[in-house]
């Protein structure tokens, strides 16, 4: 109930990373096409390999729709070795605003989120050395830090 309104109930489908790599998934696939002219799948394995930020073309599909409705990025068809033609997609001068703006403001609030972090687990420490055997409910190990 920690954080909650009364009468309010959890949603489980609402977990906050969950929320967060939703939030934030629009510019990891424009970062990718930042890279190099790319089609859905290669940019589904990107994210993938980057720590399970998508899972599935059919997340991609939608987004990259989008995207293309809102001009930033473009798209050309080509012929693949392996089957179908496949839809390749390429960043707009658009598309590389909306990132370059996105990056600022990440720094920005990754940094803010960092600082609360730390001054929280700071907070901590000073709780449990001013009263002896107090057992304060903190994380295993500080942000950035390595568990031990």
């Amino acid at each position: 109930m920690r954080g909650m309104v009364v009468g309010e109930t959890r949603d489980p489908a609402r977990d906050p990373l969950t929320e967060l790599r939703r939030g934030v998934l629009e510019h990891c696939v424009l970062a990718v096409m930042r890279r190099k002219e790319t089609y859905a799948f290669e940019i589904v394995r990107v994210l993938s390999d980057e720590g399970g930020l998508v899972t599935s073309e059919g997340t991609i599909y939608p987004l990259l729709s989008r995207l293309r409705r809102d001009g930033l990025v473009e798209t050309t068809w080509r012929e693949s070795e392996s089957g179908p033609p496949r839809r390749y997609y390429r960043l707009t001068t658009e598309g590389e605003r909306a990132l370059d703006t996105f990056a600022a403001e990440w720094t920005r609030f990754r940094d803010a989120v960092d600082a609360v972090l730390v001054a929280w687990w700071t907070l901590t420490d000073w709780f449990a050395s001013t009263w002896p055997g107090s057992k304060p409910r903190r994380p295993a190990c500080p942000p950035g830090a390595a568990p031990t």
